[in-house]
């Protein structure tokens, strides 16, 4: 397995296999997101147009496996800006974790602590104070839940990340089982650099 760093345009060649995995996990518990590859494109140019962005690869051959992301909390969506503008944070001061997602047969081999480091060093070499992302909330009985579903709360603690409740975003996408989109909540997790 090869882990790849790239910043700014140099996304822009992996948007098609990039959209293509996040379709693909997020159809899971509990995000259960019913994607388009034309949305996803959409959505990671963000990241493409950024020069202060980041994207983690991780390739199996030439296959791309799991990704993880950061950008400015600047550069990214209102609906992700406007709760710590509400709570008076510098948005400038923040750097936003975006997706940290690995297909099945490649979890638990310790990528997802090489995705936060990889990511807070980015974030350091910004210069900002904080580094944020945000989950979705599901409540406990969903129908969809698997049995054997595990959140990922006590990796995130010990990453020193906080949960806080007060710092949520309202966003809207279409559930696999649902014909028609509607708003979630994410709450966020917050960390403050060294």
């Amino acid at each position: 397995m090869q882990l790849i760093h790239l910043q700014g345009t140099r996304i822009r060649q992996w948007l098609d296999a990039l959209a293509a995995l996040r379709i693909r996990v997020f159809r899971e518990f509990p995000y259960l997101y019913e994607g388009s590859r034309d949305y996803e494109r959409d959505y990671l140019e963000t990241y493409a147009q950024s020069d202060d962005s980041l994207c983690v690869l991780v390739l199996d051959g030439e296959q791309v496996v799991g990704m993880s992301t950061a950008l400015p909390l600047a550069h990214e969506d209102e609906a992700f800006m406007r709760p710590f503008i509400e709570q008076g944070f510098d948005i400038d001061s923040v750097c936003y974790f975006g997706e940290s997602i690995l297909l099945l047969d490649y979890r638990g081999q310790g990528l997802g602590v090489r995705f936060f480091e990889a990511r807070e060093a980015h974030a350091k070499a910004l210069g900002v104070r904080y580094t944020a992302f945000c989950a979705v909330e599901r409540p406990g009985d969903h129908p969809l839940r698997p049995m054997d579903y595990q959140p990922l709360d006590a990796f995130w603690q010990r990453r020193g990340y906080t949960f806080r409740p007060e710092l949520y975003a309202r966003y809207e996408w279409q559930d696999i089982d649902a014909s028609l989109p509607d708003h979630k909540t994410l709450r966020f997790w917050l960390k403050t650099l060294d």
